[in-house]
């Protein structure tokens, strides 16, 4: 089974997961593997995100662990570092020389699981991460192979485009008010010790997909406990990107989730205080920009016409002819399907938010 026989009626994939569902189980065919794990991302941080899906593993609950190795072990073939290499899939073995063992990640976790090899790929468009996958093979089976690894390289981008295309939301029948600004606090072990009422009800809402019992009373997602994780890493200098994702919730709305190290008496490291919340507008920018395909200037153009701009005070707000803004018009017409400047903010700023677009 060849590249297109795998990516046969992904177009038609209606959700993240089903896709992830369908790709997962025609690449089974040809890159025989006995675990998968399929993960969304932030397009802006790299950080996992909803959906995530899961076959072969027994204890779920073992996902947890192994983000935590991600983002806190020193390992190799991070997700971070294969986002931005030139080939965006490889297999631990073959990158260590069949030792893998030089990974943390095998170490702590994979070599107690029975697992022989992990063959990790990144899904991306426009240098940013759209997914995630980890294929593995336990013991017994023979190592991936450099076609292997091929095969899984060649989806990424097909992968991404229609991950774009799917992270364009359709207009949601308007609801009441979300709940205000939810905070968890983890310890510095990484335990959740306290939780708002904001916070339980933000929860609520989440797709389903692998969590973790808590001391609270309520499971937490792995998105979550990700987006902390990755507070302590930054913490600690092991990562500068943000701890910060947006989560699609079950009835399409977007949220945020944004953590924070804190320092304790003395400098101490403290606890890690999580915040999931409404996206705003400005949280989605980048997201709608990504999922239109729009340039950063484009972008800056559909913003100008969002706040009521007139072509010349656009022109010269972004310093440019109003005749370029009426090229950039007509390309962010073409892109987003729209005739009207009230269709653009219609399309942009205002099917995306829920209840109503914030700033």
């Amino acid at each position: 089974m060849g590249r297109a026989d795998v990516l046969a009626g992904v177009d038609r994939a209606s959700d993240t997961a089903g896709m992830f569902a369908r790709v997962s189980a025609r690449l089974r065919r040809t890159v025989p593997h006995d675990a998968a794990v399929w993960a969304a991302t932030d397009p802006e941080t790299g950080l996992v995100t909803a959906p995530m899906v899961v076959e072969g593993l027994g204890d779920r609950e073992r996902c947890a662990e192994y983000w935590e190795s991600e983002l806190l072990d020193e390992n190799v073939l991070p997700f971070r570092d294969l986002a931005r290499a030139r080939v965006p899939a490889a297999g631990l073995r073959a990158v260590t020389d069949d030792l893998p063992a030089r990974s943390a990640r095998y170490r702590r976790l994979l070599q107690k699981e029975g697992v022989h090899d992990e063959l990790r790929g990144v899904v991306r468009a426009g240098g940013r991460s759209w997914a995630v996958v980890s294929l593995f093979r336990t013991t017994g089976r023979a190592p991936f192979s450099q076609d292997d690894v091929d095969h899984v390289a060649s989806l990424s981008a097909p992968l991404a485009a229609r991950l774009r295309r799917l992270s364009r939301p359709s207009s949601p029948e308007p609801l009441p008010d979300p709940p205000g600004p939810g905070l968890i606090v983890f310890d510095h072990d990484g335990s959740a010790t306290s939780i708002n009422d904001e916070a339980r009800q933000h929860l609520a809402s989440l797709p389903p997909g692998p969590s973790v019992p808590s001391a609270l009373g309520v499971r937490l997602p792995i998105w979550i406990v990700g987006t902390a994780l990755q507070a302590r890493a930054v913490a600690s200098g092991r990562s500068r990107s943000g701890a910060r994702t947006r989560i699609r919730t079950g009835q399409g709305q977007w949220l945020v989730c944004h953590a924070s190290a804190l320092t304790g008496p003395a400098g101490r490291p403290g606890p890690v205080a999580l915040v999931i919340e409404p996206a705003s507008a400005a949280d989605l920018a980048v997201l709608v920009a990504e999922a239109y395909e729009l340039t950063p200037r484009e972008l800056q153009v559909a913003q100008e016409v969002a706040r009521g701009l007139p072509t010349e005070e656009i022109a010269a707000r972004l310093v440019i002819s109003p005749h370029t803004v009426r090229d950039h018009l007509k390309a962010i017409f073409e892109k987003t399907a729209v005739s009207s400047r009230g269709e653009l903010v219609a399309r942009l700023f205002v099917e995306h938010y829920w209840p109503r677009a914030r700033t």
